[in-house]
């Protein structure tokens, strides 16, 4: 297909998925106030969002915050209602360049892919009170706590996504593996690095660092881990044994096949001449 028919499909695509964004997030403004008050929930359970005037409040500061914060949520439903629409128009604009073994594995992964983030997600969700709790338990005597509405949206997004995309790392492995850029021995060398960057980074990555937050962080990662690598391993070990040239100096020739065959002898020595050769 020439460039300008590439642009077109995709100009094409872009708009099929921006309308039915758009749809996502007319539906995500009629449906704002459930899902603004599960939004909410986690900062409810905690006893500093009552120390205003006795009720689970937020506070706001700008004209059009409140406006934007609605904005900001029916786009996040938005995206959310209208993923199956634009998660097929990305896929339908790139399965012309793949082979059918990619083909396969792209389906393959992109259904485990989804779980795995409303998994993590939904982790995130469940231990927003907790880590909340945690983190404004350290307040000081004499001081109320006036948790801005988009502050706590933004770290609630945070939240959401960083659990979610973390839980997609362990996938990545053995998608690289599948592809044959990543083996299960270089995976399996690494291991108590790979275990020790996880905890760092979960100590890192997540807002507030608190130490709940971080262990609902790496422990999840690091049992995906092991079952990726089990994934890999198992893998390997029904692949066909590939021939390893590892050992061989950089100016040593690898061994040809064994089933080449072999130049057949020439049965007459070099030193006689076949019968009735005349030699004058």
């Amino acid at each position: 297909m020439p460039l300008m028919d590439h642009l077109r499909e995709l100009r094409n695509r872009l708009l099929i998925a921006i309308a039915a964004i758009v749809v996502g997030i007319i539906i995500g403004w009629i449906f704002f106030d459930p899902v603004w008050e599960a939004l909410k929930a986690p900062y409810c359970e905690t006893a500093q969002s009552r120390q205003l005037n006795g009720q689970c409040s937020l506070t706001y500061s700008g004209i059009f915050q409140s406006f934007f914060i609605t904005l900001k949520v029916s786009l996040m439903i938005g995206l959310v209602v209208a993923s199956p629409v634009w998660l097929y128009q990305i896929w339908a604009f790139v399965t012309p360049a793949l082979y059918r073994s990619e083909k396969r594995y792209s389906i393959a992964f992109l259904a485990l892919a989804v779980p795995l983030f409303v998994l993590g997600a939904a982790l995130a969700y469940i231990i927003m009170d907790t880590s909340l709790g945690i983190l404004l338990g350290f307040s000081l005597d004499g001081t109320v706590a006036t948790i801005g509405i988009d502050d706590y949206l933004d770290y609630v997004l945070i939240m959401l996504m960083i659990f979610g995309v973390s839980f997609e790392l362990p996938l990545l492995l053995v998608f690289l593996n599948f592809i044959g850029v990543l083996s299960h021995g270089t995976v399996k060398k690494h291991r108590r690095t790979v275990i020790f960057v996880m905890f760092v980074f979960g100590a890192v990555i997540t807002p507030g660092g608190d130490p709940l937050t971080m262990m609902a962080l790496a422990a999840p990662m690091i049992i995906l881990y092991f079952v990726a690598e089990l994934v890999m391993y198992v893998r390997e070990r029904r692949a066909p044994a590939a021939e390893n040239f590892a050992n061989l100096s950089d100016d040593e020739a690898s061994p040809l096949a064994q089933d080449d065959p072999e130049p057949a002898a020439d049965p007459t020595p070099l030193d006689e001449e076949p019968p009735g050769t005349d030699r004058r």
